[in-house]
């Protein structure tokens, strides 16, 4: 319904977060955020949010944390982000163990801790979560706080890139391109391409220009003329 009328989907799952609907409330948090079918309002979206957490929504607790990251409705702060986060993560949910482990990683609201941030990346991964599949296998590939495993590293960013993350499929890119599957390698950074953000794309623009063979260096203009594309709008 939010694909095909949103304002009537909007209104519908207004009457039912009003009436207490769990899911409804995690919803309507997420429309006001985004402002789909409804008029975009953040601290309202917050507040729809913490409703949902504290009837024991595990995802309306993760987006909890990500508004308190990012500001969305009230005053950035990443160490109220990194509580939320860790309720949800130690409740079983993928999304929170990576945001987690991305602010253990970087030591942002918390005391860096890498190796707990590879324990919650692998923890997500092991449920089917596609980023921290991409991002246990750097820990993998580079042997970060762990043995180095070239070989499960590469497994990892296939299955990231199968489970259509777009960091995943430009590191499995990478990889079959160092094995000589130019063509499987080409195909995988036009995947990429498709589904990545402005700052993905400014990354990849100068990995790609470094590269060695000439096919897999020729991306590096097709991903500039689509970030240029995105900083027009």
């Amino acid at each position: 319904m939010l694909e095909e009328s949103p304002a009537r989907a909007a209104q519908a799952i207004l009457i039912a977060a009003r009436e207490g609907v769990l899911d409804a409330q995690a919803l309507l948090g997420q429309i006001l955020l985004d402002g789909r079918g409804i008029a975009q309002d953040q601290p309202l979206a917050l507040r729809w949010f913490e409703i949902a957490a504290q009837g024991g929504h595990l995802m309306a607790r993760n987006m909890l944390g990500r508004c308190h990251e990012h500001g969305w409705g009230c005053t950035a702060d990443a160490s109220i982000a990194a509580g939320h986060y860790r309720v949800a993560a130690k409740a079983g949910l993928d999304w929170a163990m990576y945001n987690y482990a991305n602010l253990l990683a970087t030591g942002r609201g918390v005391i860096g801790d890498q190796v707990q941030a590879l324990n919650l990346y692998r923890q997500a991964a092991e449920l089917g979560h596609a980023k921290s599949m991409n991002l246990l296998g750097r820990y993998l590939e580079e042997g970060r706080v762990c043995p180095a495993d070239p070989q499960a590293a590469r497994d990892w960013y296939r299955r990231s890139a199968v489970g259509g993350d777009f960091r995943g499929q430009f590191s499995y890119a990478a990889v079959l391109a160092d094995e000589g599957k130019i063509d499987e390698a080409l195909g995988w950074l036009h995947k990429a391409l498709a589904g990545g953000n402005v700052n993905f794309l400014r990354v990849s623009v100068e990995a790609l220009s470094s590269a060695n063979h000439p096919q897999i260096r020729g991306m590096a203009e097709v991903y500039q003329q689509r970030l240029s594309q995105w900083v027009a709008l």
